[in-house]
C-alpha cells in the first residue's frame, strides 16, 4: 500500500511538472510568435516607406532633368538628397543579406551626395553643365530599375511567393528572388502604395487655399431645418427612407450641418452622408457607397454625366483634370475654367470640385466642393507680362510640348500665381511645367504618372 501511495504521489508530481513544462513552453512559444510578428510589422513598415522614398527619388530626379533655372533646380535636388537619405535609413532596417542590397545602398548614397553637391551649385546661381545632366540622367535610369525591382518584390511578398524569413536567410542576390519589370512599368506602384479613400484622392494642386474669407461661400446663414430641406431637395425626397441630423460641425474650416440618410433602395442599409454649409446653404459634401459588380461606362461617358450634374447644380465651366478609377467608381477632379476674351480659357486649379460616378449606371455617388467654396471668384487676368512665346523659350529644349495655356495655381504660402502651363514629354515621361506669367520664373514642375487606376501627379 505504501509503495502504491508513493507511486501515485510521484505520478502526480510528474504530471504537475509536465503541465508546468507544457504551460511554460506554450508561453515561450507565444512570446516568440509575438516577437516575430512585431519584427515582421517593423520590416513591413520600413519596406513600404522605402518604396515610397525610392519613388520620390525617381520623380525628383526626373524633374531635375528638365528644370531650367538654378532656383528651382536647387529646390528639386534638395528633395532628391532628402528622399535618398530617408530611403537609406529605411533600407538599413531590413533583414536582407544580399549583394543587391549593398548595391542599392551604394546607389542611394551616390544619389544623395551628388544631388547635394549639384544643389549647392545651383544655390550659387550656377547652371548645371551637360555632364551634370548626363549624370543625373544615368542616376534616373538606375532609380527606375531599383523602383521596379522593389515593386516586384512587394508583389511577390503579397502573393506569398517569398517571405522575410527567406530574404533574411538567403545567400543569393535579390535579383534571383524577384522577376524583372520593364523600365516603363508603374502598374504595381499605384496598386500597392497609394491609398484611396473615396473623395480623399487629390490631383495636381489639390491643396486648395483656405482663406479666412471664403470667397466662394456666398449667401446668408441658415438654420438646421433649412439645411435639412436643402439636403432632401438635393438627394430627392422620393429616394429617402430616413434622414437624421448629426449636428453642426462648428470647428471645421467651413461650418456645416451634417446628416445621415438611408435610401429606399440602399444595399444593407448603407448610409449616405451629406453636409450643407451654414453660410449660404451650399452642398459641401455628400458620399454614398454600394457594391458595383459590372463596369458599363468609360471614363469619358462618366465625365459627361458628372459635368452635366455640376451644370445642373450651378457649377458652370468646370474642366476635368485628373481622375482615379477603383472598385467600379471613377472620381474626377474638376477645376474652374474662367473665360477670358484676351487670353482664352484660364484654368483655376484652386477652385476644385471632386465628383464620384458609379460605372454601372452613372449614378452620382459623391461630391466634395470645399476647394471651390474656399476660393471661387472671378479673377482679373491683367498681369500677363511674359508672353507665351517668351515663356516657352525658358523650357528645357528636350520637352515635346503637347498643350499650352494660362493657369492659376495655389502656392505653399496660401497665395495664387498666374502661370503658363506647358504639358509635354521627355523620354516617354510626361510633365507639367509652370512658368510665372509675370516674372518668367519657373514656378513648378509636376510629373504625370498614368496607371491602370488613374492619373497621378507628383
Amino acid at each position: 500500500m505504501m509503495e502504491s501511495k508513493k507511486f501515485k504521489i510521484m505520478l502526480a508530481i510528474i504530471i504537475i511538472l509536465g503541465i508546468i513544462s507544457i504551460t511554460l513552453g506554450v508561453q515561450s512559444y507565444n512570446k516568440t510568435k509575438e516577437c516575430e510578428l512585431s519584427y515582421e510589422n517593423e520590416y513591413n513598415r520600413a519596406f513600404y516607406e522605402l518604396v515610397d522614398y525610392v519613388q520620390n527619388v525617381e520623380v525628383y530626379l526626373a524633374k531635375s532633368l528638365i528644370s531650367t533655372t538654378p532656383e528651382h533646380g536647387a529646390e528639386t535636388l534638395t528633395h532628391v538628397w532628402r528622399e535618398a537619405n530617408l530611403a537609406q535609413s529605411c533600407m538599413s532596417m531590413l533583414p536582407m543579406n544580399s549583394n543587391d542590397l549593398s548595391n542599392a545602398e551604394k546607389f542611394l548614397n551616390q544619389v544623395s551626395d551628388y544631388s547635394y553637391s549639384l544643389s549647392r551649385k545651383n544655390i550659387n546661381n550656377e547652371s548645371l553643365t551637360q555632364e551634370d545632366l548626363d549624370n543625373l540622367k544615368q542616376l534616373h535610369d538606375y532609380s527606375i530599375d531599383l523602383e521596379n525591382t522593389l515593386n516586384q518584390l512587394v508583389e511577390d511578398m503579397n502573393n506569398g511567393r517569398i517571405s522575410w524569413d527567406e530574404l533574411k536567410n538567403a545567400d543569393t542576390q535579390m535579383a534571383q528572388q524577384v522577376s524583372n519589370l520593364s523600365q516603363d512599368s508603374f502598374s504595381s506602384l499605384e496598386e500597392n502604395f497609394h491609398e484611396y479613400a473615396g473623395l480623399i484622392y487629390d490631383g495636381a494642386f489639390s491643396e486648395h487655399i483656405t482663406n479666412v474669407e471664403k470667397k466662394g461661400l456666398t449667401g446668408d446663414d441658415i438654420n438646421e431645418e433649412q439645411a435639412k430641406n436643402i439636403a432632401i431637395d438635393f438627394i430627392g425626397k422620393d429616394k429617402i427612407k430616413e434622414i437624421n441630423s448629426n449636428g453642426e460641425s462648428e470647428n471645421a474650416t467651413i461650418q456645416s450641418f451634417d446628416f445621415s440618410v438611408i435610401l429606399n433602395n440602399a444595399q444593407d442599409d448603407n448610409t449616405l452622408t451629406i453636409s450643407i454649409t451654414k453660410k449660404g446653404g451650399h452642398i459641401l459634401f455628400f458620399n454614398y457607397d454600394r457594391n458595383i459588380e459590372v463596369e458599363n461606362l468609360t471614363n469619358e461617358q462618366a465625365n459627361e454625366i458628372a459635368k452635366k450634374f455640376l451644370q445642373d447644380h450651378g457649377f458652370d465651366n468646370m474642366q476635368e483634370t485628373y481622375y482615379m478609377r477603383q472598385g467600379g467608381i471613377v472620381t474626377i477632379n474638376y477645376a474652374y475654367n474662367q473665360k477670358n476674351s484676351e487670353y482664352g480659357d484660364v484654368l483655376i486649379y484652386s477652385d476644385l470640385i471632386k465628383v464620384k460616378v458609379a460605372l454601372d449606371d452613372g449614378e452620382i455617388m459623391g461630391i466634395e466642393t470645399s476647394g471651390y467654396l474656399n476660393s471661387h471668384y472671378e479673377r482679373k487676368i491683367s498681369n500677363v507680362k511674359i508672353s507665351k512665346e517668351t515663356a516657352k523659350q525658358t523650357l528645357n529644349k528636350e520637352l515635346d510640348i503637347k498643350s499650352e495655356k494660362l493657369a492659376i495655381i495655389p502656392t505653399e504660402w496660401k497665395t495664387e500665381v498666374l502661370c503658363w502651363e506647358f504639358k509635354g514629354t521627355v523620354d516617354d515621361t510626361e510633365f507639367l511645367v509652370y512658368i510665372n506669367a509675370e516674372t518668367g520664373k519657373e514656378e513648378d514642375i509636376l510629373v504625370i504618372l498614368t496607371t491602370p487606376g488613374g492619373t497621378l501627379t507628383m
